[in-house]
């Protein structure tokens, strides 16, 4: 494989737009950009959350989500490029097998819980909201260029494991959910 990037600065952003995938310029907030950002940035909470599996060994978890961190790069190149496909229900799949291999050994949720317990925990939360995010903006986008493939798919599931995956590492972990308390209700 050639080199990708010769020069990391190009001078060509300078002015509020930035290049496509496909040679169309667009400005730097458009919502196309506004979804790859916020990709870009569930990657890289992403990276964090494996770092810190890495570092407590929680190997299985490692196994499921380092997959997750390339397909997310291949869903940046899907927006950055419209034509491009990278993405197939096979890795929907995929991620739907490890929620459901999760949640059976998990069980039911009976309750709201908090995105607390662990840095751990907090991490695989702050994942799943930014993935969230990342959705309601390649939503956006659908709404003014619908988008091809199971991008939209991916994307959804993924928050949901992510969600599972908070659960999980608790539980590998040895900590005790932290459960939603409801305010009480004003007198008067």
């Amino acid at each position: 494989m050639g080199y990708r990037l010769s020069k990391i600065y190009t001078r060509t952003g300078d002015q509020g737009e930035t290049g496509l995938g496909d040679g169309r310029r667009v400005p730097k907030d458009h919502p196309r950009i506004e979804a790859i950002g916020e990709v870009d940035m569930l990657n890289s909470q992403l990276g964090l959350l494996l770092a810190g599996l890495a570092e407590h060994g929680l190997v299985e978890l490692s196994e499921v989500l380092e997959p997750c961190q390339h397909r997310l790069f291949d869903l940046g190149g899907e927006l950055a490029m419209p034509s491009y496909q990278a993405l197939n229900q096979a890795e929907v799949g995929r991620l739907e097998a490890a929620i459901d291999r999760w949640n059976d050994e998990l069980g039911p949720l009976k309750n709201f819980i908090l995105p607390s317990g662990s840095a751990l925990v907090a991490q695989a939360h702050v994942c799943r909201a930014q993935a969230r995010s990342a959705e309601r903006r390649c939503q956006q986008l659908n709404a003014l260029e619908p988008l091809e493939g199971v991008g939209l798919a991916y994307i959804n599931r993924l928050s949901d494991l992510l969600f599972v995956a908070a659960r999980i590492i608790g539980r590998r972990q040895g900590v005790a959910e932290v459960l939603w308390q409801a305010a009480e209700k004003p007198q008067g």
